[in-house]
């Protein structure tokens, strides 16, 4: 309901008030009774229908609507380039919505609708749920009347497993349930080899020519990297000289996909295909040629794709790291494909690096914790799939 009253200075002032949609009353001005009138009697209108207009929403210096909590939380908060790309996916889902309608069953229907209606995998729904659910604890810390508990954080365990009802609604639309599925590909050693020769220039079998490959030199030593350090492809390609650290014998990390900061130790593989890499750089080899490490990065792609935004637009960095992203996992995806393993992915080497520090030292898991970024012991686990043969070697 609204209340109207007219000023000593002639103006009119309305007070609306619509308890679940507005988290305090709402004051308006209006020169006159009859523009007034008019305005407010469109505005009950839509939040009869629990819909807050965005152009009231961005005269508010307020958290009131879920897209206002969403941008202020990007817009204040240092966030992992990870959280960042999950949030601005979600930021045009609820036009309009106000906070004040986020409870438990608003969480409850947004896990059965991606599902059902987008049939995400469950480790998807964790990711998205996860991002939006630290975007609401910092609401609730703000102290944001609108939100006062966070409801995602009262979902059950497994909420993002398919149930009977979800399998029956998916079906009926001609899909499949997703269910988790928990990679323990790890390349071989001839398919370690083939992988080297595949970059070195060697020609594929079956193919009348071999790869040409720009920065050859570069994909050697990143898969090298990769396999021996446990790095996400990410952390690698945008390391600077200066966090590589021959004499401390580690490569210090500050992008992370958690935010966080990390000394990663290099094994002496990992050292020596760094010398390897050095020299074909300072040489300025012609597979090297028009890269230094005078711009400051110890791989060539940021610094490219940099140099080469469409149109001489600098594009932000976060896009930039997406572009070279997905240009890497598709140039090493058709480079395992020429060794014969088409179904390995970049990501496979971290599992596979971590794999080996169970299998080749006495470290912890805390230690190796450190060593990977894994922040949840869980998921490290699931990076510990020993051989099975190794496992036999250890028995009686």
């Amino acid at each position: 309901m609204s209340t109207k009253r007219k000023r000593p200075s002639g103006t009119w002032e309305y007070i609306i008030r619509r308890k679940g949609v507005l988290p305090k009353p709402l004051s308006l001005t209006f020169q006159t009774e009859e523009e007034g009138d008019q305005y407010v009697a469109r505005l009950e209108q839509l939040l009869d229908a629990g819909i807050l207009p965005e152009d009231l929403v961005a005269q508010k210096d307020q958290i009131v609507t879920v897209e206002d909590a969403i941008r202020a939380y990007m817009r204040k908060v240092s966030l992992p380039a990870s959280d960042l790309d999950l949030l601005n996916t979600m930021i045009g889902r609820w036009k309009g919505e106000p906070l004040t309608k986020v409870n438990f069953q608003w969480a409850d229907a947004w896990v059965t609708s991606m599902k059902r209606a987008d049939n995400l995998a469950p480790s998807t729904i964790r990711h998205r749920v996860g991002a939006l659910a630290r975007c609401f604890d910092w609401v609730v810390k703000t102290g944001t009347p609108a939100l006062a508990v966070n409801p995602l954080r009262l979902l059950p365990k497994r909420y993002a497993a398919y149930t009977e009802e979800d399998g029956v609604a998916v079906i009926a639309q001609d899909l499949a349930p997703k269910e988790d599925v928990y990679r323990d590909r790890r390349p071989s050693q001839s398919e370690e080899r083939e992988i080297r020769r595949i970059i070195d220039g060697g020609k594929p079998n079956g193919r009348e020519r071999s790869f040409e490959l720009q920065y050859q030199p570069a994909l050697a030593f990143l898969f090298e990297l990769a396999i021996e350090s446990a790095m996400r492809l990410r952390e690698m390609f945008t390391l600077e000289t200066g966090q590589f650290d021959i004499a401390k014998r580690t490569a210090f990390l500050d992008r992370t996909k958690n935010g966080s900061k990390r000394a990663v130790p290099l094994t002496s593989v990992a050292l020596a295909a760094y010398e390897r890499y050095v020299d074909a750089v300072s040489d300025q080899s012609d597979d090297m040629r028009g890269f230094s490490f005078e711009t400051g990065y110890l791989f060539p792609w940021v610094p490219e794709a940099l140099q080469n935004s469409a149109g001489g637009v600098q594009l932000p960095l976060r896009k930039v790291l997406n572009k070279v992203t997905s240009r890497m996992s598709g140039q090493f995806g058709r480079i395992f494909d020429a060794a014969g393993c088409p179904d390995l992915t970049f990501h496979d080497l971290r599992h596979e690096a971590t794999s080996r520090l169970y299998e080749r030292t006495t470290l912890s898991d805390i230690q190796i914790a450190k060593i990977t970024g894994h922040t949840d012991p869980k998921v490290l686990m699931r990076y510990a799939n020993l051989r099975g043969s190794d496992l036999a070697d250890r028995l009686w």
